[in-house]
C-alpha cells in the first residue's frame, strides 16, 4: 500500500515573517519561492502547513 503524499508549493517570501514561520519552511523542505516539495501526509506535516498556510499552496 503506498503512502500518501501533498505536493507543496512555497507561493510567497518569508521576509519579514516571524523566525518559526522561516523555520517552518525550512522543516518543509521549502526556501525559495516556486520551490515544490513532495512530502508525507501526515499529522504533524499538516501542522507545519497550517502555521505557514498563507505562505504555502497544497496539491493532494
Amino acid at each position: 500500500m503506498a503512502k500518501k503524499t501533498i505536493k507543496v508549493t512555497q507561493i510567497a517570501s518569508p521576509i519579514g515573517r516571524p523566525k518559526d514561520q522561516r523555520a517552518t519552511l525550512v522543516g518543509l523542505g521549502l526556501n525559495k519561492m516556486g520551490k515544490v516539495s513532495v512530502l508525507e501526509d501526515t499529522p504533524s506535516v499538516r501542522g507545519m502547513i497550517k502555521k505557514v498556510a498563507h505562505m504555502v499552496k497544497v496539491e493532494e
